[in-house]
């Protein structure tokens, strides 16, 4: 009787197994049928609608109905159903698109949808504002993490269907705002972090390191300032907003702040340090962005203190640039996460995947960020009330050096210290020249037709 009751209890064993199994590959196929059949044919697939309901995304769209520029300034951000570029808003969500249902099939009048956080308005103003330059630009709403604008100069128009692949700029294919970038003096908003984190605010505005123009570090090489008549002593407020490259090669070399700590906080705020460890990612509805990466070997060392400065082997990422902006406009240490997708649609139209604010680990401490801010919000009452008037705004510049100095790209990170306008911003215009457009000039149409879309009407 044991015997006949252990061999009972093991097919009732494997026959839980087996409905489990069944019921996750039942669960499986159901949940992703559509992308299968979504790849595997051409298949119907829905619309992308931007925060207005203006579609994004038309699987079927034609000059004749769009215009012949209507999708230029997201072409390489939304992309299409061609496979041709991989990292855009529908090729990684294609599967949600697809007007198809497990157990009706292909519904011609489905009602699969992405509604996005993007205004596709704004972004066409943005896109334009760049004039004959090239570039990016990214702005979110800091407290909630929609984006509302994101951009990339050149991009491809994909209602010519590819056919002027070959004469297409560099970097067309490729939304720049998710890609590593030389960010120059805006990393001195990192490096700031760092000392107020290692050193605190009352010991940090103490020091007061002198430029003369040209610094000569502990390993006996020149550090340059991009003022060559100096700007005398300073302390930590004056040299950010000077950009003083003299005063922070000095403030790297200090005693107070160890190598290791600035490793450490470099870290938290998601760099990867001396090409340890694979190179990460961050994901946004899909999307891939790549993380920042430097070289922090020696404090005395020339590559170090200019990579603490965003020069050197230092990359950051236009989108990364702008999220540490939210830690430090909300006072928390922590970055808010960004998101394109509002929410979904199934092909019965049943609302599903909406979208809700949530936050990274903390990169610093809540203290630290309040003096940021102050330093920034100091910079932007000083130095851009005029170019960027009727915002309270906090920002740094900066002039990175490229293609072995041969050019320059202009970028311009910050925020709106509004609760009712919490936009956070970053602006890069590529081999940027003086006298053309500004990164002042495109964040005030930035800021202006945003402005009127969410407050004013």
């Amino acid at each position: 009787m044991k015997s006949i009751h252990r061999v009972q209890h093991l097919i009732s064993i494997m026959l839980l197994i087996f409905l489990g199994i069944l019921g996750f590959l039942i669960y499986k196929l159901q949940k992703e049928a559509s992308f299968y059949i979504s790849n595997a044919s051409k298949i119907t697939l829905g619309y992308v609608y931007d925060r207005n309901g203006d579609i994004l995304f038309d699987q079927n769209a034609n000059a004749q109905v769009y215009g012949s520029d209507y999708f230029l300034d997201i072409g390489n951000l939304i992309g299409d159903d061609s496979n041709q570029m991989r990292n855009t808003l529908v090729a990684q969500n294609i599967g949600t698109l697809a007007n198809f249902s497990f157990m009706l099939g292909e519904q011609e009048n489905g009602q699969s949808a992405i509604y996005c956080t993007l205004d596709h308005k704004i972004n066409q103003k943005v896109y334009q504002a760049f004039g004959s330059k090239n570039g990016c630009a990214v702005a979110y709403n800091y407290i909630t993490g929609e984006i509302y604008v994101c951009l990339s100069k050149p991009s491809v128009n994909i209602l010519n269907h590819y056919e002027d692949l070959d004469t297409l700029e560099n970097g067309s294919l490729l939304c720049k705002v998710f890609y590593p970038t030389v960010p120059a003096s805006t990393q001195k908003i990192v490096t700031s972090i760092v000392a107020l984190e290692t050193m605190g605010y009352d010991n940090l505005i103490q020091k007061r390191f002198n430029c003369t123009g040209v610094y000569i570090n502990l390993s006996n090489t020149e550090i340059k300032c991009h003022r060559l008549a100096g700007h005398g002593e300073q302390n930590i407020i004056e040299a950010f907003a000077n950009s003083c490259n003299p005063f922070f090669a000095q403030l790297v070399e200090d005693e107070e702040m160890p190598l290791e700590d600035i490793k450490n906080i470099y870290e938290k705020m998601g760099f990867c340090i001396n090409q340890q460890g694979t190179q990460k990612y961050l994901e946004i509805d899909g999307l891939s962005a790549f993380t920042a990466s430097t070289t922090l070997t020696d404090k005395t060392d020339f590559n170090t203190q200019w990579g603490c400065m965003g020069q050197g082997e230092t990359l950051v990422s236009p989108l990364q640039l702008m999220l540490w902006q939210s830690a430090i406009a909300t006072q928390s240490g922590k970055t808010t996460m960004p998101y394109f997708i509002n929410y979904i649609t199934k092909v019965n139209g049943e609302i599903t995947s909406q979208a809700q604010t949530s936050y990274s680990n903390q990169m610093f401490s809540e203290t630290t960020a309040s003096y940021m801010r102050e330093i920034m919000l100091d910079n932007g009452r000083k130095n851009y009330i005029d170019l960027l008037s009727g915002y309270d705004v906090g920002v740094k510049s900066g002039t990175a050096q490229v293609e072995n100095g041969a050019k320059e790209n202009s970028l311009l990170v910050g925020f709106v210290d509004d609760i009712n306008f919490p936009v956070a911003f970053c602006i890069e215009i590529d081999d940027r020249v003086a006298g053309e457009v500004s990164t002042s000039d495109i964040t005030k149409v930035l800021l202006q037709e945003l402005h009127e879309a969410l407050i004013l009407q």
